[in-house]
């Protein structure tokens, strides 16, 4: 075992608060000690991630007296699809930068398509709103009134069938309709995250945006890449010698109207691998057959996921272009949120649509708990309530809502008692009262900002 393993295992455990403990432990011991100190904080690590129970969330708990001061009038849910197989296929990317001998995770659906488990997943799901739909007696109002209920994805096969299988899960029995807007399997413009206005100047005003988010696209991820390449084990692939490294690509944005933001180099070359090794982590049940037999621990997962992240965040999170390419959707959201008699409307698309939707609304950073993909899991949804308080003022509040990693891994069933895992979204500038709620006028302005940012591209 070199020192620079060591070394490395020990920059990986920093960000997991063991740091100073290894630390104190290397000044004092052998360094025979120091690798059975080490072995056994990842594996207690890896124990304690693992078995860590899912708390229920505050946003089910709240807070004592809150169900006597507000009633929750609305829900307006924007999803990501649920598990689908990789944007590309056989004798692709994948191929030619992966050792022969590895083989990847034999996927039974075409490309892009919603896997069986994701759609078990998205049931999953479904079954907790559905019981905590009850508990809010929304299904009571959907029988009295199946217009106070909407259910709209993108055409896409993973969209629709994912905006299916949860309706299906929340209204059992009553088959409600799943809207579908253009021919199936093909692009809606309110989903379709495209730049549809491209005036003199906004390239580079993008692009200045993009670098002050992330700096070089490249040098911003350079362990992650090495990290892919290991895994992959690029040194024996088809693509080397001429492809030794993602780094050796330098990665460039540009923007093209009436078509999505697009990327050139090497990030865009390790997300395609990336997102791959990802959705073969949740639907491969060994681990280590998943990373092609290599021991990798849930941070080594998580940095997998960070390069799909950054790949995203740079294409659709710079607010000249999220404002762009979110507008139909805002629009959308906006219209609900005001829709009278409407008391719960699910949006199903993309992970490019919740990033560039937040990124719009000027949400607050965050990362999640429990989960390797930090911005936007796989089948997460951005939930806005609105609540109506004894003086009649509405108001707004924000959660992100997902399944944990073991939950995705595990099929784990959901429940009220057992459920997914939500994180309060917070908007900038926006000034929230004691109960931690928004103004509802407060929060229908910021989407009122972004579609006017729209208008004067």
């Amino acid at each position: 075992m070199s020192l620079k393993f060591i070394v490395k295992q020990i920059l990986r455990l920093q960000r997991y608060n063991l740091f100073n403990y290894l630390y104190n432990v290397i000044i004092t011991v052998t360094m025979k000690k120091v690798f059975l100190v080490l072995a056994s904080a990842l594996v207690l690590w890896g124990c304690y991630k693992d078995n860590t129970p899912v708390r229920q969330a505050d946003w089910l708990e709240r807070t004592a007296g809150f169900q006597d001061k507000y009633e929750l009038e609305q829900l307006v849910v924007l999803s990501r699809h649920n598990i689908r197989t990789p944007m590309v296929g056989k004798g692709s990317v994948l191929t030619r930068l992966t050792n022969p001998a590895y083989q990847w995770f034999q996927w039974e659906d075409p490309a892009s398509h919603l896997t069986d488990k994701g759609e078990r997943l998205e049931a999953n799901m479904g079954a907790f709103f559905h019981e905590w739909l009850q508990n809010e007696d929304f299904i009571g109002r959907y029988n009295a009134n199946p217009a106070s209920y909407r259910f709209y994805a993108n055409a896409k096969q993973r969209c629709q069938k994912t905006a299916r299988t949860f309706a299906d899960a929340v209204l059992p029995g009553s088959n409600p309709e799943v809207e579908m807007k253009v021919a199936f399997d093909t692009m809606d413009p309110v989903f379709n995250p495209q730049i549809t206005k491209l005036s003199a100047g906004f390239a580079e005003k993008a692009q200045q945006e993009v670098f002050a988010l992330m700096g070089n696209l490249n040098a911003g991820a350079t362990y992650q890449f090495s990290l892919i390449e290991d895994i992959i084990d690029i040194a024996h692939s088809p693509a080397y010698p001429d492809t030794t490294s993602f780094a050796q690509f330098p990665s460039a944005i540009g923007y093209k109207v009436n078509a999505e933001p697009y990327m050139t180099g090497g990030l865009k070359m390790a997300c395609s691998v990336a997102d791959a090794l990802v959705l073969q982590y949740y639907e491969e049940p060994d681990a280590r057959k998943a990373a092609f037999g290599h021991e990798l621990q849930e941070v080594d997962w998580t940095d997998v996921a960070l390069v799909v992240a950054r790949y995203q965040d740079a294409l659709f999170s710079p607010y000249s272009v999220a404002v762009n390419v979110a507008h139909p959707l805002l629009q959308t959201m906006l219209s609900e949120l005001q829709m009278k008699d409407r008391c719960f409307s699910f949006l199903c698309g993309h992970d490019s649509n919740i990033g560039s939707v937040l990124a719009s609304l000027e949400a607050v950073p965050y990362e999640l708990p429990q989960s390797i993909e930090k911005k936007v899991p796989i089948g997460s949804k951005i939930i806005v309530e609105k609540f109506k308080a004894k003086d009649g003022t509405e108001y707004a509040d924000l959660w992100f809502v997902y399944a944990s990693t073991t939950q995705l891994r595990e099929e784990r069933k959901m429940s009220y008692s057992y459920p997914p895992m939500a994180v309060r979204l917070r908007l900038n500038g926006l000034n929230e009262n004691a109960d931690g709620l928004y103004l509802l006028s407060d929060v229908e302005q910021r989407f009122s900002k972004a579609i006017k940012a729209y208008d004067a591209i």
